[in-house]
């Protein structure tokens, strides 16, 4: 915990990153792919540079086009606001191997901190379940991580998930900025060598 009383968003993402197998995560723009860059920069990550409110959607075209394995979404607020009407698509999906989190800092962090819904009262966690959603969780507290860490592991989704954290800035650990690589070497970690030449 912070003094603030909310989540230090690194020892989150530390935590659900840890031990990950062959987990695939898709971070959204901003401190959120900062913060699986700075647990460990992998081809199975897919941090994105750009394309605010797609990260979801992004996760849900990779867990169905992989069933077998668990695909991670870690996304900000200010994203998640911007691309509600993934929440009914992906709770209709049904995509067991697909979680969301949403680290939560009720700001608008890439373009000036300004306030963002969440820190007027708009609740995520109960969109997602009106959506439909058979698993969602508010995180808290560190006591709560575990559980967390559990139900995306668990292949029992979708899940969705809301991890209220700290505002503050962090520095910056930049993963790589080229697109087309980042995607070439997901492809690659997915599909094996031969992904090159199809």
């Amino acid at each position: 915990m912070t003094k603030s009383g909310k989540l230090d968003r690194r020892a989150l993402c530390t935590a659900v990153l840890s031990d990950r197998g062959d987990m695939l995560v898709i971070a959204g723009l901003g401190a959120p792919a900062w913060d699986i860059t700075a647990v460990g920069d992998c081809a199975e990550n897919l941090p994105l540079w750009g394309g605010m409110g797609g990260a979801a959607m992004m996760g849900l075209g990779l867990a169905l086009a992989q069933p077998s394995r668990t695909v991670l979404v870690i996304t900000g607020d200010g994203e998640m606001l911007m691309g509600l009407g993934a929440l009914a698509t992906i709770a209709v999906s049904r995509t067991p191997n697909l979680s969301i989190l949403v680290q939560d800092n009720e700001h608008y962090g890439e373009t000036g901190m300004q306030e963002t819904a969440t820190k007027h009262g708009v609740d995520l966690v109960g969109m997602a379940r009106a959506a439909g959603f058979p698993h969602t969780m508010l995180v808290t507290t560190p006591d709560e991580i575990p559980a967390l860490r559990a139900a995306i592991h668990a292949k029992n989704g979708p899940l969705f998930a809301v991890a209220k954290i700290d505002a503050g800035t962090l520095p910056l650990v930049l993963p790589p900025r080229e697109g087309a690589y980042l995607q070439a070497r997901m492809r690659e970690a997915v599909l094996g060598k031969a992904a090159h030449t199809a």
